[in-house]
């Protein structure tokens, strides 16, 4: 299975606490890249730049990539813009809110 898929599945396992639902079902995932070499760089957002669970939110993150063992080396990089919102999460996320 190519990486950058085993990336983004690994990402479903890392749920945001306050809503319990994943953060690739919530959108707060924009890009995966993956190198020659196999590093890995995600960009991703936050539903709030002031988002009290930054750091959970992204070691998590960090923490299931890692744990593929293709991974050589790990960044998250936070961006805000675009900025997150609803209208970024996935249906079964939202019926999940419902």
């Amino acid at each position: 299975m190519e990486l950058v898929k085993r990336v983004e599945e690994a990402l479903y396992q890392v749920i945001d606490p306050e809503l319990g639902i994943n953060i690739v079902d919530l959108g707060l995932v924009y890009d995966i890249h993956v190198s020659q070499n196999n590093d890995v760089h995600v960009k991703m957002t936050l539903t709030t730049p002031g988002c009290p669970l930054h750091d959970s939110i992204v070691g998590g993150a960090e923490t299931m990539i890692y744990g593929i063992d293709e991974v050589n080396d790990v960044k998250v990089d936070l961006v805000w813009h675009p900025a997150w919102s609803p209208d970024k999460m996935s249906a079964h996320a939202k019926q999940m809110l419902m």
